[in-house]
């Protein structure tokens, strides 16, 4: 197999990870630092089974790392270049809504 591929393959497996919406506001969480379970339990309004779930798929792929501190574990990006392209995308959303809402406000004017 060809390493452009297998770049191809690693790519779709990785962006799988950022089909779910709970997935990605953990991502934005630990924008600002490493987290706990239970700090980002708080923060998204998720059970801790669910949240755990979810941090050990992005581990799996790499997207997260652990950290233990006596009982507690804390999670934070493996990679914060991850954020570039979730921001990109984010602004991509953001730039369209604002283009719906435009059009949204011409057709209300005629």
């Amino acid at each position: 197999m060809d390493i452009d591929k297998k770049i191809y393959e690693m790519h779709a497996e990785m962006c799988k990870i950022f089909t779910n919406s709970k997935r990605l506001e953990i991502l934005n969480i630990l924008r600002d630092g490493e987290k706990s379970v239970t700090e980002l339990e708080k923060a998204t309004g998720l059970h801790q089974s669910n949240i755990s779930q979810h941090l050990s798929l992005m581990r799996d792929k790499m997207i997260v790392e652990t950290r233990r501190d006596g009982t507690n574990i804390y999670y934070s990006l493996a990679d914060k270049r991850i954020l570039k392209a979730f921001d990109i995308v984010r602004e991509m959303l953001y730039a369209k809504i604002h283009k719906n809402a435009e059009f949204a406000q011409k057709l209300d004017e005629k």
